[in-house]
């Protein structure tokens, strides 16, 4: 086992790697740019290095500071949260080539399943299903016409290297497919400096279903259910619940099974999620994501099981300390994401917390970093925290979340705490009746009106 582990990140995640370490009894180096010296994760650390100045590419993204700070602490692996250099293949080689230890899966499980055409043909090969679509980069605007009319309109072009939206553009009739097809590879090659563009079938009404799943590296592997992530805004996650409200036991054993037995024939490490569109029963696979998840506490609590330690356990060298029959669902677990932004344009807003209070009682939890009069960068991402609540099914989780988001005080700031107590009143929420393209479609009526 490590005796000390250096954190690769900031904000609620950060803290939550710290307390993980702590309760196995690992001591923690915590990073951090000078925008973040009275940050939460800095102040809660055994340890605390800055890295550099306020802007990613200077600190949190530095190849360099982040191994020089490893060297100068002492540490002997690296948890890199999720976002930031969590999916960089290169960096976990050189992470690898300075004898430290990546807690996550190798460079080459990141690289393959960071390209999605390459993704997309590993899963394929793997027994897992896939949108139809074209089996590569599409070229050009007659190659993508072609392909459309095969598979049939509606289609959506992608970027191959993309992610968060960016790079994805619908085309529901072929007089469109032309502009579409122009602006995806413009926006790719600008946000990923990579202009090579693939094409699905673009499925009108599905939900987002993706499954956790677990490896020890060795060719053993485990899933932990589904979280239904639907609820989003410009392909970013808002809501997420598990178990999903539209998944049987049978549909969960079909694919869990699936994608456990995918991860094992590669030797999958560590946390990773399988993401799917789920239209008629049928998944379809979009992409995988080779770390930690944002919403991981969902599972946490239907499973009673910790996704880091475990993750720190496997990247020692320890076996599981579950299989899959032990897994067993317990209850309805919710996550919203509340981020300082200021509705209903959703602008960032930075600034300071004048007074904060996290809500408590039976099967609440708050991941945040917040504290009173701790100011929010406005170099970073807009999450500032994340409610969790647990029940024994999802009405009894709805009411707990209800009662959460009143009990929570966040002022100084504006955040989307508004967004959560209204969706609360919504029918389709409460009945669980919601697909991909509801939250938009609410948003753009509840603005209109």
């Amino acid at each position: 086992m490590f005796d000390k582990i250096l954190i690769a990140n900031r904000g609620e995640i950060a803290l939550r790697v710290v307390r993980a370490a702590r309760e196995m009894g690992i001591k923690s180096v915590a990073v951090h740019s000078t925008a973040d010296s009275d940050a939460m994760h800095v102040r809660m650390a055994d340890e605390a290095i800055c890295i550099g100045p306020p802007p990613s590419g200077q600190s949190y993204l530095s190849f360099p500071a982040i191994l020089s700070a490893c060297e100068i602490t002492g540490a002997q692996a690296i948890h890199p949260g999720y976002g930031f250099l969590s999916e960089n293949a290169a960096f976990v080689q050189a992470v690898e080539d300075h004898g430290l230890t990546f807690i996550g899966p190798t460079a080459e499980h990141i690289r393959v399943m960071g390209d999605k055409i390459t993704a997309k043909d590993t899963m394929k090969a793997l027994g897992v299903p896939c949108v139809p679509g074209s089996d590569g980069g599409v070229p050009t605007v007659e190659a993508a016409r072609k392909i459309a009319s095969e598979i049939g309109y509606p289609v959506i072009i992608k970027a191959t290297a993309g992610g968060g939206g960016r790079g994805m553009k619908v085309a529901k009739t072929e007089a469109e497919i032309e502009r579409a097809f122009q602006t995806a590879r413009s926006e790719s090659k600008a946000a990923f400096g990579n202009d090579e563009v693939y094409i699905e079938k673009y499925l009108t009404t599905p939900r987002h279903i993706e499954i956790q799943v677990f490896g020890d590296g060795k060719g053993g592997a485990v899933h932990l259910g589904e979280r239904d992530c639907s609820l989003q805004r410009r392909h970013q996650k808002v809501f997420e619940e598990a178990p999903g409200p539209c998944i049987t036991q049978e549909l969960r054993d079909r694919i869990g099974k699936v994608c456990a037995d995918a991860v094992a024939k590669i030797n999958y490490a560590g946390a990773g999620t399988i993401e799917f569109l789920f239209e008629n029963d049928e998944f379809y696979f979009i992409e995988m994501n080779t770390r930690l998840q944002v919403e991981h506490p969902v599972t946490e609590a239907i499973f009673g099981v910790d996704l880091v330690r475990e993750q720190i356990r496997v990247a020692s060298g320890l076996p599981m300390s579950f299989t899959q029959d032990d897994l067993q669902i317990r209850g309805h677990a919710i996550e919203v994401r509340i981020n300082a932004e200021k509705l209903p344009n959703f602008a960032p807003c930075p600034g300071r917390i004048t007074q904060y209070h996290a809500p408590g009682g039976l099967g609440v939890r708050m991941d945040s970093a917040l504290y009173d009069g701790y100011r929010i960068p406005p170099f970073y991402d807009s999450l500032i925290a994340k409610l969790i609540v647990h029940g024994a099914d999802r009405a009894e989780a709805l009411a707990r979340l209800n009662r959460a988001l009143g009990e929570l005080i966040v002022d100084g700031i504006d955040t989307t705490v508004p967004l959560h107590h209204a969706l609360l009143g919504e029918p389709d929420i409460l009945s669980g009746d919601y697909n991909i393209h509801w939250l938009e479609r609410w948003l753009e009526q509840t603005l209109q009106g």
